[in-house]
């Protein structure tokens, strides 16, 4: 059912400068940066060894990771458990009492099934389901 962490999802100001940071941290690249004008959303994933950096910009007015940039800086937003099949591993959760803030799985920024848990179930942290 869950499978290992897939990524680390990062909210950022800037997401041209903080990937030339660290792309020059980790000796990589700068990978493509993929704008989502419909989510009003810009994202480029980091593929490191084992895991991959997930850079989130909203350049929305008033979007969550807007606001989740505006009160706390850059950060780690939330982190992405990889499933096989989405649809039985929410069941699952749910079977066992974990609540989930997405009822059924929807399309991410990167074009995989994702869904979040409550916040509520993993004391405060936010973590999304993603098939791989």
């Amino acid at each position: 059912m869950l499978r290992k962490i897939g990524h680390l999802g990062i909210a950022v100001e800037n997401i041209e400068q903080t990937l030339a940071v660290f792309a020059g941290l980790f000796e990589k690249d700068v990978p493509p940066i993929k704008d989502v004008p419909e989510k009003k959303m810009k994202v480029a994933v980091l593929q490191l060894e084992g895991l991959a950096l997930e850079f989130l910009q909203d350049y929305s007015e008033a979007g969550p990771l807007r606001q989740f940039v505006e009160q706390r800086g850059n950060g780690v937003h939330h982190f992405c458990v990889e499933v096989e099949d989405i649809d039985q591993a929410m069941q699952s959760l749910n079977a066992r009492g974990i609540a989930l803030r997405d009822t059924a799985p929807r399309m991410g920024l990167r074009g995989k099934r994702i869904a979040f848990l409550d916040t509520s179930a993993l004391d405060g942290l936010t973590v999304e389901l993603s098939e791989p």
